[in-house]
């Protein structure tokens, strides 16, 4: 089927990526499911789409990279044909720490995997897309975070300041390629069960802060891959440069 729509899915092997990823063939897209180093996750959600009947490629690509993303678009350019959706989803997190205690390295890794990836990524997929350069147009989503508000004091501020970048990022570029047939907007999960937060060293951080959630639960990655869905599809046609927050009220 040569009109098939095609997206690509950054940090696509585990949580809000893979049920992005999973939500995304079940209507019908084309996916490709990048992952970093995971391989045996990613792996795993590629059988179990194509096992579905879904069209579905895995690529090993660190999107902090530059040759990395070339390769990983290139493949997706070869591989499914013309991107119509990029979800920037990749992304890391450390220790909870306090500011004081944090490295340059620290600082500096959080800020290359979680902002230059974006940057990255968005710059491929507006050169495919944009109606300047002869595409048909298309969406990007970026995840960024509730935490791009809160600030995320005394646990990881680095990992809140990337996400407010990405927040600036969405804005800027969707008025940079607005008339150009691609929108771009932005979902800040919040509390949401996923292993992240045993990347921040506390695995148990939902069930600590739920009540503090004015709906009193954390949130589902599938919740948040419904508002990236419909952020891509037809029925969010003149949103753009917007911010959507699946935060439970937080």
């Amino acid at each position: 089927m040569e009109d098939q729509k095609v997206a690509i899915i950054t940090g696509g092997g585990r949580g809000i990526g893979a049920a992005t990823a999973k939500l995304f063939s079940q209507n019908g897209y084309a996916v490709c499911i990048n992952y970093k180093s995971d391989s045996e996750a990613a792996t795993y959600l590629a059988k179990d789409i194509t096992s579905q009947g879904g069209k579905c490629i895995v690529v090993q690509a660190d999107v902090s990279q530059e040759s990395d993303v070339l390769r990983l678009f290139d493949t997706v350019d070869k591989e499914l044909g013309s991107l119509t959706v990029l979800v920037n989803n990749a992304g890391i997190l450390q220790k909870q720490m306090r500011l004081e205690e944090m490295s340059a390295d620290r600082i500096n890794a959080i800020l290359i995997n979680n902002v230059t990836s974006y940057f990255l990524c968005s710059r491929e997929a507006v050169k495919r897309m944009s109606k300047s350069y002869g595409g048909l147009g298309g969406a990007i989503i970026n995840v960024s975070s509730g935490a791009a508000r809160s600030g995320s004091p005394n646990e990881y501020i680095d990992y809140a300041a990337s996400k407010g970048a990405i927040d600036t990022l969405t804005k800027g570029l969707s008025l940079e390629v607005a008339a150009e047939g691609i929108r771009v907007n932005c979902v800040r999960p919040g509390l949401i069960y996923t292993d992240m937060h045993a990347d921040g060293g506390e695995p148990g951080r939902i069930e600590r802060l739920k009540s503090k959630i004015p709906l009193q639960r954390g949130g589902l990655p599938e919740e948040v891959a419904e508002a990236i869905y419909w952020l891509a599809s037809e029925k969010s046609t003149f949103s753009t440069g917007n911010y959507l927050d699946l935060t439970g009220g937080l």
